[in-house]
């Protein structure tokens, strides 16, 4: 159970990196560009501990298909990027991908 929490962890270094890479404007504003290096560390940091127990391809899974879902959300509040419906919708099939993976997977029972 902890090393899903160093994956949540990892998760939310990386949208926070993703969202400072979006207002570093190509690394070319100092402090956003210093967060996005030090949110991406961190955030494989974490990574690392949680791939110790959890299957590195189920890991990737998860921090991938939340990282999509919440970043697209922050650009959707923050930047005004609105997904249409095609996105919508495959943002809803990574979803319930995920979610798949989560309750029926045998991987996990590693």
């Amino acid at each position: 159970m902890k090393n899903f929490l160093f994956l949540f962890i990892a998760i939310i270094f990386e949208i926070i990196a993703t969202t400072a890479l979006k207002k570093s404007e190509q690394f070319t504003q100092l402090i956003p560009s210093i967060i996005t290096l030090i949110g991406y560390f961190a955030a494989f940091y974490f990574l690392s501990f949680a791939i110790r127990t959890i299957p590195v391809g189920f890991a990737y899974a998860i921090w991938s298909g939340v990282g999509i879902v919440l970043i697209t959300t922050i650009g959707a509040i923050f930047f005004k990027e609105i997904p249409d419906l095609p996105a919508i919708i495959g943002l809803s099939l990574i979803i319930i991908g995920v979610i798949v993976i989560n309750v029926f997977s045998k991987t996990t029972a590693h």
